[in-house]
């Protein structure tokens, strides 16, 4: 479901009536406070309405068998289930709303000038991960904008460096294989080639020209230089699911997924997602969920399909540029007990931000 912040929700969700509501809420507050499950005098006492232990206890057993609240230990207060956490996010939030000095504070630190895009990036993902107290996320699929510099540099036998700087200053370094036999003029040779050819054109714009030279043989380029040249451009045009889908994921503030760690097996289950998301696989898929969506999207459990059961939620949204073009996707990974409230009107105005940022795409 996507996610607008607003100030109050607008009906109960179906099933529950306004006191197992008002239970529901408060159970799940203080487990986001707390992270403690929470019985039926200390609820007595925080709910609005004059409520006895007993009443409440009858609400929390009814909300239990509904599959809302489990109890984690024998005569233990109560804690929310995913599913009690998907209706509360979804009928029962009250978003925070961003004050104007937080708003500014979100533009000034990503606007920054001289900085470039990667730079701009890695600071949104800092950013989101101080201010969620979670480890923040940005995702930015490599542009195919204006090319200003290409550079084939020789390391070693066989191997190459090829360093690519993008009109907006992004610098982008690959490592191609060479051919047997290749001399070290032929990589200057293949620099001057595609530099003399680049006069503010796009990557898909050059390998169109170069691929058209070569094949009608107009290049003057012998046929170990030609290897270079196509092997430098066909590192940046088939990385991804098709061209300009290769993405690039700044995670920010991991250390604080495990601050909430109370069990062994949690552990294992953090690591093994900090290793799903190095994978291209991942990065294209939390590309798609954010352009599913016109807003925040929230993700609880296994419901994005990509982190099993590990007691995660992640919040994303889509940054979209002016012409509202999707171009990368921005959001925070935590424990289930984040501050949803707070962290959705936060994720929705950086992702706004970071799109006006980031350009035509």
């Amino acid at each position: 479901m996507d996610h607008r912040p607003k100030s109050a929700p607008q009906r109960l969700p179906p099933g529950l009536d306004i006191r197992s509501a008002a239970v529901l809420r408060e159970i799940v507050e203080q487990y986001v406070e707390t992270g403690e499950p929470v019985g039926s005098r200390t609820l007595s006492r925080l709910l609005p309405q004059k409520l006895s232990p007993a009443t409440i206890r009858n609400v929390m057993a009814d909300l239990t068998e509904a599959g809302l609240l489990f109890s984690p230990h024998t005569s233990a207060g109560r804690l929310p289930t995913e599913r009690g956490l998907r209706l509360f996010v979804d009928g029962l939030l009250q978003f925070g709303e961003l004050s104007e000095e937080e708003r500014l504070n979100i533009n000034l630190a990503l606007a920054r000038a001289g900085r470039s895009l990667q730079e701009t990036l890695t600071e949104a993902s800092s950013l989101l991960s101080g201010l969620s107290a979670a480890a923040g996320l940005v995702l930015a699929p490599k542009g195919d904008g204006p090319v200003k510099h290409v550079e084939f540099v020789p390391l070693s036998p066989g191997r190459a460096l090829v360093v690519l700087v993008a009109a907006d200053g992004q610098v982008e370094n690959r490592i191609i294989e060479t051919p047997p036999g290749l001399p070290p003029s032929a990589l200057q040779q293949a620099s001057n080639f595609l530099n003399a050819r680049l006069s503010g054109q796009t990557l898909a714009e050059l390998r169109r020209r170069v691929s058209a030279e070569l094949a009608a043989d107009r290049s003057a380029l012998d046929e170990l230089t030609s290897a270079v040249v196509e092997a430098g451009l066909a590192t940046w045009g088939h990385a991804g699911r098709g061209e300009g889908r290769s993405s690039s994921l700044i995670l920010r503030g991991q250390g604080r997924l495990l601050e909430d760690i109370d069990q062994l097996e949690k552990l294992s289950a953090i690591q093994a997602l900090f290793k799903r998301l190095e994978t291209e696989e991942t990065l294209l898929k939390l590309l798609e969920l954010a352009e599913e969506s016109d807003g925040v999207r929230i993700f609880i459990g296994a419901e994005s399909g990509l982190f099993g059961t590990a007691g995660i939620s992640m919040i994303v949204a889509p940054a979209r540029n002016a012409q509202d073009r999707i171009v990368g996707a921005i959001g925070v990974i935590g424990p289930t007990r984040i501050n949803y409230g707070r962290i959705i009107p936060v994720v929705d105005y950086t992702a706004r931000v970071l799109g006006r940022l980031l350009g035509p795409g």
